[in-house]
């Protein structure tokens, strides 16, 4: 079934709108393949993706890369809240904050807003040549969130099987498919590869999903706020961070996000997925893990052995 930016509707109605159209689609036909990766075509349909390959950054717009599932969108409630108290920039909920996600018209409506802009991305930077390239040129500042690979393939399965968008799957299955890179964006393990390459360039910071959760938030609202050069005061670090913990995000879910909250803010919590893996489940992640990101250093920030044992 092909969709229209036109059917899909104005960027006020984005979210709901797709919902409304999930009902008229089989499982079969939610996704499609772009590039040799699997998206939805509902989210983000390939005149998005089309309209992607040309975007490029400015020297001071925030990149926000994160593969699904890996505290994406509390991140982007963290920047807004931050370049609000500095700038007084504001951003409106009815624009999908992930690039794949917004329309050709949307993506221009983007292109001639003023600085600074928040680029947010699913898709690693392998994928968006032209975007990486102004990146490398200017120097734009990019924050990298990822989540131990055992806890995102969860919250990616409840993801799935709660979003009328997406195809439902059982857990065997889908564990499967995480694994071979056939769910939507393609493999996490992959991403975090591609990502490894410009981990150390000094205009890319690396945030990790279990430190944001479990230690001192304001800490961490600190040391992203110094990375991108934003003088927030101790108040208003204090502020943020007592507004931006994951349990604050998901009490405001339905207000910030309508009836998706409740699908984008589950559990969030680490070592949910012991509640899923079996032992040769965990054994085969274990193994795809240490082939492809054992000595790495951004495969020794994720701490698999602490995270994933």
């Amino acid at each position: 079934m092909s969709l229209s930016a036109g059917q899909l509707g104005g960027a006020k109605t984005w979210r709901q709108t797709r919902i409304e159209m999930a009902k008229l689609l089989k499982d079969e036909e939610k996704l499609y393949v772009f590039d040799g990766v699997r998206y939805p075509v509902l989210l983000c349909p390939a005149e998005n993706m089309e309209a992607l390959r040309t975007l490029q950054a400015r020297s001071d717009d925030i990149v926000q890369l994160s593969f699904p599932k890996c505290g994406f969108n509390w991140m982007t409630a963290l920047l807004r809240k931050m370049l609000a108290a500095v700038a007084g920039k504001t951003f409106s909920l009815d624009m999908p904050p992930q690039l794949e996600f917004c329309t050709p018209d949307m993506q221009k409506t983007i292109q001639q807003e003023p600085s600074p802009r928040i680029l947010g991305i699913h898709s690693h930077l392998e994928r968006l040549p032209v975007l990486a390239q102004s990146i490398r040129d200017n120097k734009t500042k990019v924050l990298m969130m990822f989540r131990n690979p055992k806890d995102t393939a969860v919250s990616y399965f409840h993801f799935m099987n709660s979003n009328p968008t997406l195809p439902s799957a059982e857990w065997d299955t889908f564990f499967s498919d995480f694994m071979s890179g056939e769910v939507t964006f393609g493999s996490y393990l992959h991403h975090i590869e591609a990502c490894a390459k410009i981990a150390e360039e000094p205009n890319v910071m690396t945030v990790i999903y279990e430190e944001l959760k479990e230690q001192d938030l304001c800490e961490s609202v600190r040391r992203i706020a110094s990375f991108l050069d934003l003088p927030l005061s101790e108040e208003q670090v204090v502020a943020i961070s007592s507004e931006g913990t994951f349990s604050a995000m998901k009490e405001n879910a339905v207000s910030t996000h309508g009836q998706f909250g409740n699908v984008l803010f589950r559990k969030g919590e680490v070592g949910d997925w012991k509640n899923h893996f079996s032992e040769a489940q965990s054994q085969q992640m274990d193994e795809e893990f240490n082939k492809r990101l054992a000595g790495t250093r951004l495969g020794n920030r994720l701490k698999y052995d602490i995270y994933c044992k």
